[in-house]
């Protein structure tokens, strides 16, 4: 007998080893690992590693990890090329879109499927996805995109390419956190439709694409966005309660709280809370993790709704300078990990995805012809 729920939801989709939720603990594991151990301890190469090979690296095994990933880092002509030839003013999700898209035609072996050819393909998505989404926020202000440098990581390389400077290390290990946080979430809306797509044996670019299509939908990508607009728009920590109260009062939603799992606190939100108040206080400006602060004190009273990975995300990317039509892109830097480690298992074992729908139409009728109708 068949299962049906509306939008899939705690349907069992696909067996996977890579990630746990468990959202009635708070908690998020990633092959046995605990997220808050990782990001207190870990690189996110270490963890891209992990998601990939399902161990971590030993020192000499991240050595040449870390090297095959810097040797793709930097964009081939012909891609930067066609980053030159769009719009200024296109939206950054709708280009990494169509330039990941892109990468396959520059990839001679785009179609070779062995499990080797497919580690290749997802270390090249891993290197190139922050150098394409650097390389066309300083396009699209007139500047020239800025060479990696291949003896720093990717989350120093984002910064550094996104924002024109050297980063202190600090907020360079903040963005290499916000990496690991962000590096895979289970069955999601894209990485679900990333292993939809592999099921069919499209190749990994076209699973990818389909990935960053779906994250940017606004009902999967994009909430932490909207969490930056809201605390702009409160502006000053003393203007908090009031906006909150008057929001509610006008069930208006208050953006960055509530998940489909977490029954608890993220787990991510609780680090993340933390970065948000250490970046802003070396940024030297605290009112937006100020005003987060109180949001959540609000929110938590009011509706027993905890903050999930994007309320205090969206502070601590502000303070790191990065500008908020990035945010979702940077997302993508990130999950690129998880994204591609789904492929790779839905390679490893794989039978094409193909639910069944419910039918709700009419019940069986003739056909009219057109002058009876």
């Amino acid at each position: 007998m068949s299962t049906k729920t509306a939008g899939l939801r705690d349907v069992i989709a696909a067996t996977s080893s890579i990630c746990n939720v468990n959202g009635t603990e708070g908690k998020l594991i990633y092959f046995g690992y605990d997220i808050a151990d990782l990001a207190e301890h870990a690189t996110f190469e270490e963890v891209v590693y992990l998601l990939w090979h399902s161990e971590l690296p030993t020192r000499s095994q991240l050595a040449d990890h870390v090297k095959a990933i810097m040797a793709d880092v930097a964009l081939p002509a012909p891609v930067l090329d066609l980053l030159r030839g769009f719009p200024r003013d296109a939206s950054p999700m709708t280009v990494l879109r169509t330039t990941v898209s892109a990468l396959a035609m520059f990839d001679p072996a785009a179609a070779d499927n062995a499990p080797e050819a497919n580690v290749r393909k997802a270390r090249l998505l891993t290197a190139r996805i922050p150098s394409i989404v650097a390389a066309f926020h300083r396009l699209r202000n007139g500047e020239e995109p800025l060479a990696p440098r291949t003896d720093q990581s990717l989350a120093w390389n984002l910064l550094y390419m996104l924002l024109g400077t050297e980063p202190d290390p600090r907020d360079a290990r903040v963005m290499d956190v916000a990496l690991i946080l962000h590096a895979d979430h289970e069955l999601n809306a894209s990485t679900f439709a990333a292993r939809e797509v592999a099921s069919t044996l499209a190749d990994i670019y076209g699973a990818i694409t389909a990935a960053v299509a779906t994250l940017a939908g606004p009902s999967h990508g994009g909430a932490n966005e909207k969490v930056m607009r809201m605390l702009e728009a409160i502006g000053v920590p003393e203007h908090t309660e009031s906006w909150v109260t008057e929001a509610l009062e006008n069930h208006g939603r208050i953006m960055g709280f509530g998940h489909a799992v977490y029954k608890t606190e993220d787990p991510r939100a609780t680090v993340l809370r933390r970065l948000s108040r250490e970046t802003g206080e070396r940024a030297g400006d605290t009112r937006w993790y100020e005003i987060s602060t109180v949001i959540e004190r609000l929110v938590r009273e009011s509706k027993g709704l905890y903050a999930n990975v994007d309320f205090y995300s969206a502070s601590a990317y502000h303070a790191l300078g990065i500008p908020t039509d990035q945010f979702t892109p940077i997302f993508a830097c990130s999950r690129i990990a998880g994204w591609t480690a789904h492929v790779l298992e839905q390679y490893a074992n794989n039978r094409l995805m193909r639910p069944r729908a419910e039918y709700v139409g009419p019940s069986p009728r003739p056909y009219v012809g057109i002058d009876q109708r």
